[in-house]
């Protein structure tokens, strides 16, 4: 059995769609370049395919992470080469290469996501000082409302680095490294508001950390 990881862009085009559909448009781009996925055992099988770490709606990537099992032995160069006529606009392969089958998940090994996001602010000193002042802090108690659900827990922890990227035209661009692995997970536009700011206007993933 073989074992790929795939680099990938998701652009605009497909940045609405779920993980789940997500899943299945790569699933589908394999079974029409004739790449026979490997499947899992059991009642119910599947392909054997993962993402590393899923991305929200509205949310694009340039640098998302996949493995894929096929049954066939086949070069990350071959396997670019046919998997790219077959994917929409908006998903693009960075690069291809081979991974050991037995190493650990790609689950298991993400401990950071690099987000780049824009939002709306009047005044970049005020934003700069609430960068300035959520970095000098101990603790920030959060709560996370879904649905009945209220989850409180400590944002804090979760933004390993904040900083001004760029400010024009009252739209500031924030860089951000949050903590994601299986201690939690830090949310860009959660980080915004915890500056004060209003929702982003955009937000992509530049980089996962493994």
């Amino acid at each position: 059995m073989n074992r790929l990881r795939i680099r990938f862009k998701r652009g605009e085009e497909i940045k609405y769609i779920s993980h789940l559909d997500l899943i299945r448009v790569w699933h589908r781009a394999f079974w029409r370049a004739g790449v026979d996925l490997a499947y899992s055992e059991g009642f119910n099988p599947h392909p054997r395919m993962s993402l590393a770490a899923p991305l929200a709606l509205g949310v694009t990537g340039l640098g998302e992470l996949m493995d894929a099992y096929t049954v066939q032995p086949i070069s990350g160069h071959a396997l670019a080469c046919m998997l790219a006529p077959q994917l929409p606009a908006g998903l693009e392969i960075e690069q291809v290469v081979s991974v050991p089958p037995e190493s650990p998940t790609l689950q298991s090994q993400i401990r950071f996501a690099e987000y780049e996001v824009q939002v709306a602010a009047a005044d970049v000193s005020v934003v700069q000082q609430g960068i300035d002042n959520l970095l000098a802090s101990d603790s920030l108690p959060w709560e996370h409302r879904r649905d009945d659900c209220v989850k409180t827990y400590d944002l804090r922890p979760l933004v390993d680095e904040l900083h001004l990227f760029a400010f024009k035209e009252g739209v500031a661009t924030l860089g951000m490294k949050l903590r994601c692995d299986s201690s939690g997970a830090g949310r860009p536009e959660q980080v915004a508001r915890a500056l004060g700011l209003d929702a982003p206007l955009s937000m992509q993933r530049t980089r996962l950390f493994l």
